[in-house]
This record gives C-alpha cells, sequence and structure tokens, in this order.
C-alpha cells in the first residue's frame, strides 16, 4: 500500500501541487526521498525521524521510500516535513488513511514533534481552496491561511502528536480566524515641506495616477523629504491589491501573525543593493525589492550610485509588471507592479549648476554623473522635475502648504475616476466585474474574483487610445511635440497616460490642449541627453509650461 497527500512547491508565488507518496516495503534499513528534493527536503528524514520519536513511535526497520511527484519539478523548503510525517503515520497504522483523504500539508518539524512556520503559507491556502482541499497548516501560519476564504477547512495544530488526536477523534481542534488588519502607522505630513511647490505639484499627480518620478536637486532640497510623505497621500490597498501584495510577503515570511496592512508598501533599498536583492533571487529565488514593492512604491534615493546592471534589471518590471527569474529546471514569477520614485543630485559634486555653489567642475560633471542612468530607463520616467536650493530664509517662513489629507482627497477622486471607468468598461465588455472594493471585513480570498482597480498609469495601450484620446488642439500640440522633441513611442504613450491623470484631477470626461501641455512639461527634456556644455533654454525656473510646443517643457518640470 501506498498512502498519498498533497502539498505544494513554490514556484514564485505560484503554488504548484506535488502528490507526496510514502510506502514503507520490506528489505534493508533505508529511508530515501526521491522526486528532485534539495538539501533542506533530503534533511527531513531526520527531522521526522525524531518527531516521531518524540511522540513515542519509531519508524520499522524496513525501507521506506518517499515520492514527491511530479518528479521533474524541483521540492524546496522544509514545509513537506509534516506531509511525509503523516505519510509515514498512516503507513504504519497509527492514523486512519481515509482521515487524509482530500487534505493539503504544509509544515516543518522539529525534534520534538512541535510544527513550526513555514513561508508561503498564504499562496497554499489559496490553492488549496482552489483545488477544493482542505488544509493543514503550522498553527502560527493559520491566521494568514484564513484569509483563503471562509469556505477553506482548515487544521492548525501545535505540534505533530495534537495533530494524531485530532484525526483519531479524541481532541478537535477549532478552525483558526483571519489575523485581521494592521493599523498603518501616520505618514509625515505634507505640511511641513516649506516651498517646493512645483515638486508637490508632481507628487500629487504622480499618486494619482501611478506614475514614476525622478526629482533632482542639491543636497538638503527636499527630495527624501518629499518621497517619504508619498504614502500618506497615496489610496489605502484594495482588497485585490491586498491579497497579491499579501502573497508576497507571504513568500517573504513578513506577514506576523497572519495580520495583513491596508497601507501601499513603501520599499527604500540601500544604493548598495545587489541585482538579486532588487529583483529577486538567490538559491530559493526569493523575492526581491521590486516585488516587494507590488502595488506600492519602490523609491530609490542617489539613483546614479545604484550599480547601472541593477538600475537596468528594472525596465522589464516597469513595463511588465511581473519578474521572471529564471533556473535551469524552473522559472519564478512574482508580480513586480511598483511606482518608482527615484530622487538624485545635478552632479556628482551636489550642487550642479545652482547659484554661488555651483559645481566648480563645469557641465562636464553632471553630463558625466547623469550617464550613469541609462536612457532606457530615463524613458520609463513619466515626471522629472528640479527642486530649487532651500534659502534660510525659506526655512525661517513658516509652513504654509497643503496637508496630505487635502491632498489626499484629490488623490482618492482621481483613482476613483480611474477604478470607475475600468469597472464600467467591464460590464460592458461582459467581463467579470464585481466592484473592486469591499469591506474591510470581507475575505481577501474572495477578491480573486473581483478585478483590481486599474491606475492609468498601468491602462493597456488598447484601453489607453480610448480614454486618453485629446481632442482636436490637444492632439495637434502633441503631434508637433513629438516631432520638436523626437519622441520616443514610449514617451508618446506616456504622456498620454499623464494627460489621463491631469484630467482625471480636474474631473474632466475628456483630455484637453491644456492636460497634453502640462504633461508634456512633465517630461524630461530633451536637452537632458546633449553633448556636454550644452544650454537649457532659458525660463526653465518659471511656473507651468506654455501652451506651446516650441518650447513645451519651459518649466521647472523639465
Amino acid at each position: 500500500m501506498v498512502a498519498q497527500l498533497t502539498s505544494f512547491a513554490f514556484q514564485g508565488v505560484d503554488a504548484r501541487p506535488v502528490a507526496v507518496e510514502v510506502q514503507i516495503a520490506g528489505g534493508a534499513n533505508q529511508f530515501a526521498i526521491v522526486g528532485l528534493p534539495d538539501k533542506a527536503v533530503s534533511e527531513a528524514r531526520d527531522r521526522v525521524r525524531a518527531a516521531l520519536s518524540a511522540v513515542g513511535l519509531g519508524l520499522p526497520a524496513k525501507r521506506v521510500t518517499v515520492n514527491l511527484a511530479p518528479a521533474d519539478l524541483p521540492k524546496e523548503g522544509a514545509h513537506f516535513d509534516l506531509p511525509i510525517a503523516l505519510g509515514l503515520l498512516a503507513e504504519m497504522g497509527a492514523t486512519p488513511r481515509d482521515a487524509l483523504e482530500g487534505a493539503a500539508v504544509i509544515g516543518e518539524l522539529g525534534l520534538d514533534g512541535a510544527i513550526a512556520r513555514v513561508d508561503g503559507a498564504l499562496p497554499a491556502a489559496l490553492a488549496a481552496a482552489a483545488a477544493g482541499l482542505r488544509l493543514i497548516c503550522p498553527a502560527a501560519n493559520g491566521a494568514e491561511a484564513a484569509w483563503a476564504g471562509a469556505g477553506l477547512d482548515i487544521v492548525a495544530p501545535t505540534s505533530l502528536i495534537q495533530l494524531v488526536n485530532h484525526v483519531k477523534g479524541t481532541q478537535v481542534l477549532s478552525p483558526p480566524a483571519p489575523g485581521g488588519l494592521t493599523d498603518p502607522s501616520p505618514a509625515p505630513d505634507l505640511a511641513d515641506v516649506k516651498g517646493q511647490e512645483n515638486a508637490r505639484r508632481a507628487l500629487e499627480v504622480a499618486a494619482a495616477g501611478g506614475h514614476n518620478l525622478l526629482m533632482v536637486g542639491p543636497p538638503g532640497a527636499g527630495k527624501s523629504m518629499l518621497a517619504a510623505r508619498l504614502p500618506g497621500i497615496l489610496p489605502p490597498l484594495s482588497a485585490g491589491e491586498m491579497l497579491e501584495t499579501s502573497m508576497v510577503q507571504s513568500m517573504a515570511g513578513m506577514l506576523e501573525r497572519g495580520r495583513l496592512s491596508p497601507a501601499r508598501p513603501f520599499r527604500a533599498p540601500h544604493h548598495c543593493a545587489s541585482m538579486a536583492a532588487m529583483v529577486g533571487g538567490g538559491a530559493r529565488a526569493r523575492p526581491g525589492e521590486a516585488s516587494l514593492a507590488h502595488n506600492g512604491v519602490l523609491f530609490l534615493d542617489e539613483l546614479p550610485e545604484f550599480s547601472p546592471q541593477v538600475l537596468d534589471s528594472l525596465r522589464q518590471p516597469l513595463e511588465t509588471g511581473d519578474v521572471m527569474i529564471a533556473r535551469a529546471n524552473a522559472r519564478a514569477r512574482y508580480p513586480a507592479r511598483f511606482q518608482l520614485i527615484a530622487a538624485m543630485n545635478p552632479c556628482r559634486c551636489g550642487h550642479g549648476r545652482a547659484g554661488g555653489r555651483a559645481c566648480a567642475r563645469g557641465p562636464s560633471c553632471e553630463a558625466s554623473y547623469r550617464a550613469r542612468i541609462s536612457g532606457p530607463l530615463l524613458d520609463r520616467i513619466d515626471i522629472t522635475v528640479d527642486l530649487a536650493p532651500v534659502t534660510a530664509a525659506d526655512l525661517a517662513r513658516p509652513a504654509d502648504g497643503e496637508a496630505s489629507a487635502a491632498v489626499a482627497a484629490r488623490v482618492a477622486a482621481a483613482r476613483a475616476a480611474q477604478a470607475d471607468r475600468e469597472a464600467t468598461a467591464a460590464r460592458d465588455d461582459g467581463r467579470a466585474g464585481a466592484p473592486a472594493e469591499t469591506d474591510e471585513s470581507a475575505m481577501v480570498g474572495d477578491a480573486l474574483m473581483r478585478p483590481a482597480a486599474t491606475h492609468n498609469a498601468a491602462l493597456s495601450d488598447a484601453r489607453l487610445a480610448i480614454v486618453a484620446a485629446p481632442d482636436a488642439d490637444g492632439a495637434a500640440l502633441l503631434a508637433r511635440a513629438a516631432e520638436t522633441l523626437s519622441l520616443s513611442a514610449r514617451a508618446y504613450t506616456r504622456i498620454l497616460r499623464l494627460a489621463r491623470t491631469l484630467a482625471d484631477l480636474d474631473g474632466s470626461d475628456g483630455v484637453r490642449r491644456r492636460h497634453i501641455s502640462e504633461a508634456i512639461g512633465h517630461r524630461a527634456r530633451s536637452d537632458d541627453a546633449a553633448p556636454a556644455g550644452a544650454e537649457r533654454p532659458a525660463g526653465a525656473a518659471g511656473g507651468r509650461p506654455p501652451p506651446e510646443p516650441a518650447a513645451p517643457a519651459a518649466g521647472t518640470f523639465r
């Protein structure tokens, strides 16, 4: 006879079912695990043997074979301990075989029989629910797995003996409850920022549409200060977005006590981060900072100080919203749809051509410093804003800017307009379309049947052509600007996305000429790629961009 249970192998956030087959047969005393196990899985035989001994059972002096099928799928992690132990108990007659039918099992065993928490309980629970299985998981993962939905039957024991008693019917374990939502920490307020009106406007536009933003300014101009206040004006995660974000956090072991956070992630890695730390990788293909920032913000301070190879590794995630980690025999996929916020000094000396503190090395210092960032990466940045130095007079004046609450209200209204527009289009097209938002008490797993709210930066090109088609004057202005500035196809469509966001902030149904004009002004200037010594057009420190394409970017937004 062969005892069989189901467990999971993780490929990114995808949990693939694995059949755990256990057989005890005559022959030499041996314990073999086959099916492409890694070192952690192979060591399960010693942990399982010790855990069975702790509950008063010993393995028979026979040949024990554990097969993990499909055999060509790599198996990684200690979460196969518990299914192997339960299969052995069924083969030895210590537990009834039918009690484990239709069960998916994950869990790591201690030498004393305790069941330790494992990573990936939420993706495993969702996969079990989709397959119509019940789930046996560690008690430390029970609150996390319970978010998969009320229809999933979950058993969450603390030890092997407790699970055996439950299976035999001598002890009944109550199903775990979801861990609840965390209370987000209050973000710093925009009212603390003195001056920098243009940068505040850029931050609001970026938040309203999920656009990528680059802030350029000397040390102390407020770049990091502004970035730290972005979470305070972003709307909370919808139920579907919370599910996606929590699945990545579950794989990284970041869900404490099964509590989910409605706040959007804000990740700020140091510029010494490696490529594996940024986009994911390692022996078990762990999620990187780009995936941990999924549905949130990835803030890269001192942008040119990052390795050029690390920065260029973000080009594909910025375009596709996914990270694919390729291995010789497997591929791992992690979602990575994040909003990139970057900050940098004008040059290595820090001040560029800013007044009396201008760089003594001249324009060549600024050009060489900017050259560390590739053109294709800069082409994916929607807004570039120059921050002027903050003077002592600026600091002496009382802060008179808008508070984060007022800006957040406008951002929320713009995002709601985008979500309503996409939900209406989904219903008109006959797609599944319940509202993306749901009450906090609803199970996050139920949100799998709902489309997440889509912001303008993530719209498909087909949808963009419909919702961001400008009026005749705007189309003519954009065509002339594309020719004058030699815009790439990507820059052209990103201007349309930005213009659609500006129209949403204005409460306008259509994209007008003024929205196209301001969106063009938000793009990086063509002279950023000019040879060393090239001067910017006059008026680069003024206010909003003029409507004419002859100088479409004249303004603080380059």
